[in-house]
């Protein structure tokens, strides 16, 4: 069949009277359009879906190359930095150890004793009693409690707190606790507090 008749036999087609349950009763040019739709819709579909591919896996590298990015520049950061982290864990671990010297050893706690004795009798204050209560451990450090009870005017026993706190070895003082020595007089105070100094603990705490 030549061009011309084949677009002639288009040209007598009537689309309604194609029957789609029926297409191998169609005429022949009817089947050969109706075949290249068919293969034009297959190709687009195709395409469609492996564009749709193509740009998911490009989203998929975009926000990759976005991490990866942000990863290499924290890095980059901290390789920046090091030194100076290296810095501050010198002077971090020198401060810690200058604090573990200011921790009396069991040998010097009685040598504590004596100065807060000292301090209290200097502030002229009369001592009713002073005692090492048991020890208490830390992680790091065991706290060695002191009872201290004693007698004199206000501004004794504040001279005594902060000699007591001054003290080139760590002492705080804790629960203080004011009451008149005498009833009816305010002149003498007894005072109770809580002195702790501490020791470092290096076996740790023990399970």
């Amino acid at each position: 069949m030549s061009l011309n008749d084949s677009l002639a036999s288009l040209r007598k087609i009537d689309i309604n009277d194609l029957d789609l349950n029926n297409i191998g009763s169609w005429p022949a040019a009817a089947k050969v359009i109706a075949g290249f739709l068919a293969v034009v819709l297959v190709l687009a579909l195709g395409y469609n879906f492996h564009l749709k591919d193509l740009q998911l896996n490009l989203e998929r590298l975009q926000a990759d190359e976005s991490t990866l990015k942000q990863q290499f520049a924290t890095k980059a950061f901290q390789a920046a930095n090091l030194e100076a982290y290296r810095e501050q864990m010198k002077e971090a671990e020198v401060s810690f150890g200058a604090l573990l010297k200011q921790l009396p050893s069991d040998t010097e706690v009685p040598g504590l004793l004596e100065d807060i004795t000292r301090i209290g009798l200097d502030s002229g204050l009369e001592f009713e009693e002073i005692k090492l209560l048991p020890e208490v451990t830390q992680p790091f450090y065991i706290e060695l409690p002191i009872q201290i009870k004693v007698v004199g005017g206000y501004h004794d026993l504040a001279t005594f707190a902060s000699g007591v706190a001054s003290q080139p070895r760590i002492v705080t003082l804790h629960n203080f606790e004011l009451v008149p020595a005498e009833q009816g007089s305010t002149s003498k105070l007894r005072m109770n507090v809580l002195a702790k100094t501490y020791r470092y603990n290096d076996k740790g705490v023990k399970p």
